[in-house]
């Protein structure tokens, strides 16, 4: 398995997490277990498929906001050690949306839960903490992630790549940033850890020719697989103008690759500039 350069950029700006204790390895059920539990979740939000280049339709009625959506998103919620308010604001908008009052047409809105989603997988896989920080925000466990790989390049579940030179595969994270001027690629993050800034992950599923499918939530108010447009060799293309998401990273998933179980097949990063 080839690791990129990180040590060289670990030198060039210090690392933003404390994480002392080495990662642990996780066996190849860690991977399965991480996919089938997406899977399932998409599922059970009835399996909507968005085309990336498609444009988002209003929906007068959004799944979020549904009453028998309430449980689910509480779990992506109660995954995380703080949940900034969210779970006891929407038992409120729950008792209003279960009387027929108005306000409860707005359940779930606040705060965005896509990365309480990414975390409730992870946490549902039995990825530990040290492993993935489950959060409420997509760059705090970004930063963690980095922070890992810099500290731990051998030993990291989750290593950075730029779009351009890595082709996701199944259990991969990859990240978009939803900002006015987003990051040129992940090593620019580096500088600004611990700062917020508005990003969204999803976790890849599956590919064909000329498209990767990743399942997140909180896309078009579910739990929802989009088929993002790719190259011929599996790279992800640029996002359409318009999109207001810009690909930054795609963490490469080394759950159950590591020593001591036996390597996954390589996947060689390619040159941006071929």
């Amino acid at each position: 398995m080839v690791v990129p350069p990180l040590l060289l950029v670990a030198c060039a700006a210090p690392t933003p997490a404390a994480q002392v204790e080495p990662p642990l390895s996780y066996p190849p059920v860690a991977r399965e277990r991480l996919l089938r539990i997406a899977l399932a979740e998409w599922r059970d939000w009835g399996a909507r498929v968005l085309d990336a280049d498609g444009r988002p339709v209003p929906d007068p009625d959004p799944p979020e906001a549904r009453p028998a959506s309430f449980p689910r998103i509480l779990a992506y919620w109660r995954a995380l050690e703080d949940d900034e308010g969210a779970v006891a604001r929407n038992r409120g908008l729950y008792r209003a949306a279960l009387a027929g009052r108005p306000e409860g047409a707005a359940l779930w809105r606040e705060p965005f839960w896509s990365a309480a989603f990414i975390s409730y997988v992870m946490r549902a896989a039995g990825i530990d903490r040290t492993e993935f920080p489950p959060a409420p925000a997509h760059a705090t466990y970004v930063d963690a992630m980095i922070a890992a790989a810099q500290r731990f390049p051998t030993s990291a579940p989750f290593i950075p790549h730029d779009p351009a030179t890595y082709a996701p595969r199944a259990g991969d994270l990859v990240c978009a940033d939803r900002s006015a001027a987003p990051l040129p690629g992940w090593q620019a993050r580096i500088p600004e850890a611990g700062r917020f800034r508005p990003m969204h992950c999803d976790i890849v599923v599956a590919s064909g020719p000329g498209w990767i499918g990743a399942i997140g939530g909180n896309v078009q108010d579910a739990v929802t697989l989009t088929r993002f447009p790719a190259d011929a060799a599996g790279y992800l293309l640029p996002r359409p103008p318009g999109a207001g998401l810009t690909w930054f990273a795609v963490f490469e998933n080394r759950l159950g690759c590591l020593p001591p179980w036996p390597a996954c097949p390589s996947a060689t990063p390619r040159n941006p500039a071929s």
